[in-house]
């Protein structure tokens, strides 16, 4: 078994200690969402990544308010516009966080998904995340079609890390907004 290794987890929205009102917001997106596009309701997912080579750093995006002390903190962005974004109540953060854990890892689905073994992409993976666009969560902003969130920060890294996330997807049954978007983003 290889000490490198490259995991995506796909974490159920809203998952975690205080998720209530993040599950009940997706909840009422996707209602609208699944009903404007005429297909059933899926699960909503939030993907992170933990990637391991000399130690394990966690990769992902959230919001700035809930954790404090070192945190691995490479970028910050507004959620729901650049006006509320002067509030640290309406602020994301991209974690590039060596020796951090992903707060709601125990409630992944399915497992850590292996992505790769592989150093050299590993390690682009993590020099790749600090040049993520810290465009406006929940927005789209690029015309995509899809909002720009934590999936699209895990789409992009992998995407420009030279991985070809097409074969990836949510658990069956399930929908990770915002995906699109990041893929869409590091092909442009």
């Amino acid at each position: 078994m290889s000490s490198v290794c490259v995991d995506l987890l796909w974490i159920p929205l809203g998952a975690g200690a205080g998720g209530g009102l993040v599950r009940w917001s997706g909840a009422l997106y996707e209602a609208i969402a699944s009903r404007r596009a005429g297909r059933p309701r899926c699960d909503l997912y939030h993907s992170a990544l933990v990637v391991t080579l000399e130690q394990r750093t966690a990769v992902e995006m959230a919001p700035v308010w809930t954790t404090r002390g070192d945190r691995g903190v490479v970028a910050e962005g507004a959620v729901g516009s650049r006006l509320l974004g002067r509030s640290r109540l309406f602020r994301y953060e991209i974690r590039r966080w060596a020796g951090g854990e992903i707060p709601d890892a125990a409630w992944a689905i399915d497992g850590p998904v292996p992505i790769t073994d592989d150093p050299a992409v590993a390690r682009r993976i993590l020099a790749v995340v600090p040049e993520f666009p810290t465009l406006v969560w929940g927005r789209d902003e690029l015309r995509t079609g899809d909002m720009w969130n934590s999936n699209s920060l895990v789409s992009w890294s992998l995407s420009r890390a030279g991985i070809d996330v097409s074969p990836i997807v949510p658990p069956p049954g399930g929908r990770a907004p915002g995906w699109h978007a990041g893929v869409a983003a590091a092909a442009g």
